[in-house]
């Protein structure tokens, strides 16, 4: 047992015995205490499920058939997932939030959907995704802790405050365990790597005073290289799809030994085929040594969690009861990737002892200063390790004053993340100092001593955390009796201080590290809110609701939301619903602050491609380095939404949901590299140049400085519908599930460098599916149950700067999921299950090395899986 995994049981241990000593005794539910319920979207108890909004919840069972063992593997499928919603797939040695998930609702973005725990917010990750989206990590969560999912799908800003634009995710957990629960779980896949292994002790008591509930979770997944998928195994795409006209070679133009180039005219280069150590022919493409990196990067990067779980109440009269809540982990991910690569940022002396033309009088290298293309492969490839230490604590009371519900909390939040860069990262200042004085060898690889590597080797830390605390408190009840019922009222305020930090060390901020991105962020805010709700009875069948939340944060003023919904039902199996409100998001304390960043995005120099065609590839997708820094000028987002919907029970057994939704929101933040490309790619001070000698040419990129803005507009429109049909058999009962997300209309629109608005992305566009559907089926018969899922996302066009004419666009993808259990043993569940039964492939896409789109589509293939719990 490691000593973090130590020191995690430790700090378990006290803060159990702590919460026992405050919680000791038992406490008994009346049955009054629960006939008014707080439902997800309002903070005003009722008695019935059915609220005004759209709310969808997935049980643990239904969580279970899907065969996910976390989070993001059940999010991923869901219909009403879109644009933005990422997970430990792809994390490669250049992102900057390796073994981070979350999920965005509707294609808004992670940052754009409010995620809960037990109906609290919790903190953001210290690592912002993609170096600027500030997301909630909901891998911090275990599955097993979890009693079920609500998913709120309109704009709940009024209710829950900003960031809730496009919805909320509640992740409610498990509170009423009496016994206890062991499960093991373990799993693979049919094309190698990610193999699982999942184990959960639960266990707690229910009294006339008091319950307590415990849970401890263990998990491991083992890596995925792309070098695992015959699809992705190699960056040059073009190698592995030769009847494909369009596919492209993404082997990188740093190679090993590299490609030599004149300081004073880098374009003026050579593949390295000369000496001891040259470039292999394969990798020789024009006057590149080119190399692949594929084989070497993790698709998946191994993972291993251990969290703990507490809930307790105590009762300590009739009309008052303490709760608390403990939720931890420590989770540590190691992420591989390829040598590092330099692009003519070392440079050699034209009287090198090490000149590798010193012999070589008539060439015109001879007695030049050089400069080279080469990948660091000597030291090692790269690796990383994060290690990440999450910790949640709910401190509280609630109670009744008559007819009224109140309830008061404190929360502290905090998530801390060190990276570390363990192998393969170069100190640019000790490579070229060790270039300067001979001692290393940049042409001759072979010949370098393991001193020489030893001293341009380093190793990088990066460290992150991000807190939250928050004062909440809140009272519920019938405020007068009409007619028609009573009118139900919340009020409720609510305080929270942020805080984020993300610092690498000195080296990065010298720029002295190079194969490898990091952001560096510092920021804290304050923001204090007071909301109200009121639930108007206006007929026997016509319910009002009407909410409003006024916030004050510390670093952007005032904001001021309302939403108005109603409920009319208007039979026993008819019912309507529609809600209407605005939202306000501030920017994420990593868009304000972030220090000079860069980045590495691969981008399509259109301004050079036109002038010279495609010399030397420039018409092609190629990596570039993009210099970001924060924009404390930023403005919030600010959007309107509303929902209209229809509730139709047609049968007992059958009944269905279908809901319209339009979300309007302007000025949203983000930043357009392609496009800042287009149109300022010849200004020096927006991108950096330098001459080829090629007539008409304006140059091959250096840098492109860029940072965030308040860029343009989003609107979407669309239906969701949930079709549920129960056929109970002789054969068995059947459940059948259909949920469809359609988007009518998607509209992501940004300045077109003339004054007017271009559409940047569009319902059918790249990773933008315009639909997606989930069908299932569930069986059970005496001690067995069984369940089928089919899952459906519909294609999409490539990628806007790889488009040609006669490309076909991504494909659409469909996979099967199977589960079957056995309760024939008392107290026991033996399961069952495969997802991807089929091993369907992802769908081609030509936008990047892998060859498929990793943000819509799972490179996982089959997993298959057994399962086993026990109660006693």
């Amino acid at each position: 047992m490691s000593r973090a995994t130590q020191f995690s049981l430790s700090k378990l241990a006290i803060a159990i015995s702590s919460c026992s000593l405050l919680l000791t005794a038992n406490t008994h539910a009346q049955e009054e205490e629960i006939e008014k319920i707080e439902i997800t979207g309002s903070h005003i108890k009722r008695t019935d499920l059915a609220g005004p909004s759209p709310v969808s919840s997935l049980s643990a069972a239904d969580i279970a058939n899907t065969g996910a063992t976390d989070l993001i593997a059940l999010f991923a499928k869901l219909p009403i997932s879109g644009q933005g919603t990422f997970s430990t797939q792809a994390n490669s040695s250049d992102d900057t939030a390796n073994g981070g998930s979350s999920v965005s609702l509707r294609g808004l973005g992670a940052d754009s959907t409010l995620i809960l725990v037990n109906g609290r917010r919790v903190s953001v990750s210290p690592f912002a995704k993609g170096i600027d989206t500030a997301f909630v990590d909901i891998n911090n969560i275990p599955v097993s802790a979890i009693k079920r999912v609500d998913i709120l799908k309109d704009g709940a800003s009024a209710t829950y405050g900003s960031d809730a634009v496009a919805g909320v995710i509640n992740i409610v957990l498990r509170d009423d365990i009496d016994g206890a629960e062991i499960s093991a779980k373990i799993g693979g896949t049919a094309d190698g790597g990610g193999g699982e292994d999942n184990l959960s002790i639960v266990w707690g008591n229910t009294t006339d005073k008091s319950n307590h509930t415990f849970i401890l979770d263990y998990f491991s997944r083992d890596e995925v290289l792309y070098a695992d998928r015959d699809y992705a195994k190699s960056s040059n795409q073009s190698a592995l799809n030769p009847n494909d006209p369009f596919a492209t070679d993404f082997r990188s133009s740093s190679g090993i030994p590299g490609t030599i180039a004149l300081k004073s005219d880098p374009t003026n280069r050579i593949p390295d085929t000369f000496g001891a150590d040259v470039c292999p022919a394969e990798d020789i493409v024009g006057t590149l040594c080119r190399y692949d990196y594929a084989p070497y990067m993790t698709m998946v990067p191994s993972t291993e969690r251990f969290s703990f779980n507490y809930l307790g109440k105590y009762e300590i009269n009739d009309s008052l009861r303490a709760f608390a809540e403990l939720n931890g982990q420590n989770s540590k991910v190691t992420i591989k990737g390829a040598g590092s690569p330099s692009f003519n940022e070392l440079f050699m002396d034209g009287d090198n002892v090490n000149h590798p033309f010193a012999n070589m009088p008539e060439h015109e290298f001879f007695g030049q200063d050089l400069t080279m293309r080469r990948r660091m492969v000597d030291i090692g490839n790269r690796k990383k390790e994060v290690d990440s230490d999450y910790l949640r604590t709910v401190l509280g009371l609630k109670g009744e004053v008559g007819d009224w519900s109140w309830e008061a909390a404190y929360s502290y939040i905090k998530s801390k993340s060190v990276e570390r860069g363990v192998d393969g990262f170069p100190n640019s200042r000790r490579v070229q100092e060790a270039i300067d004085n001979g001692s290393w060898d940049p042409f001759e690889p072979s010949k370098n001593s393991q001193q020489a590597l030893d001293f341009i080797e380093t190793t990088t830390t990066r460290v992150g955390k991000s807190t939250n605390r928050i004062w909440d408190a809140k009272i519920s009840g019938p405020l007068m009796d009409i007619s028609t019922g009573e009118v139900m009222v919340a009020i409720g305020v609510e305080h929270r201080k942020e805080t984020i930090s993300d610092n690498p060390d000195d080296q990065f901020l010298r720029g002295e590290v190079f194969g490898t991105e990091a952001t560096q962020a510092n920021g804290e805010r304050d923001n204090t809110a007071v909301f109200a709700e009121l639930a108007i009875p206006v007929m026997d069948n016509f319910e009002m609701q009407f909410a409003i939340r006024h916030e004050d944060y510390s670093d952007f003023g005032t904001t001021t939301d309302p939403k108005v919904s109603f409920l009319w039902s208007a039979t026993e199996d008819v019912s309507l619903r529609g809600s209407w409100g605005t939202a306000f998001r501030a920017p994420s304390l990593a868009q304000l602050g972030l220090g000079r960043t860069d980045e590495s995005p691969n981008l399509v120099d259109k301004l050079r491609c036109d002038a010279i065609g495609n010399i030397n590839k420039a018409c092609e997708p190629q990596e570039y380095t993009a210099i970001f820094e924060g924009n404390p000028d930023l403005g919030p987002e600010e959007s309107q939404s509303y929902n209209l919907g229809l509730i139709y029970n047609v049968t007992e057994n059958l009944d269905f949901s279908v809901d319209y939704y339009s979300y309007d929101i302007e000025n949203i933040i983000d930043s357009d590299t392609q496009h800042l490309l287009n149109t300022k790619g010849l200004d020096s001070s927006v991108v950096q140049r330098i001459p080829t000698g090629i007539a008409g040419d304006p140059g091959e990129i250096v840098q492109i400085f860029d940072r965030f803005q308040n860029i343009g507009d989003l609107s979407t429109t669309g239906l969701d519908l949930d079709l549920k049909y129960r056929l109970p058999t002789e054969m068995g009962d059947f459940k059948f599930s259909y949920i469809l997300n359609y988007v009518i209309d998607f509209k992501d629109e940004r300045p077109d460098g003339q004054g007017g608005k271009r559409t940047n992305i569009a319902e059918g566009d790249f990773e933008q599916p315009q639909y997606r559907w989930t069908a299932g089926v569930d069986w059970s018969k005496d001690d067995m149950t069984a369940y089928l899922g089919i899952n459906f996302i519909d294609s999409f066009k490539q990628q806007e700067a790889v488009q040609q004419d006669g490309m076909s666009d991504v494909d659409s993808m469909m996979t099967v999921d199977t589960s079957f259990n056995y309760h024939g043993i008392e107290n026991t569940v033996f399961t069952v299950g495969v997802t991807n039964l089929l091993n369907e492939e992802p769908p081609f896409a030509y936008h990047d090395f892998m060859g498929f789109a990793v943000n819509v589509h799972s490179g996982q293939g089959r997993f298959a899986y057994l399962q086993a719990s026990y109660k006693f």
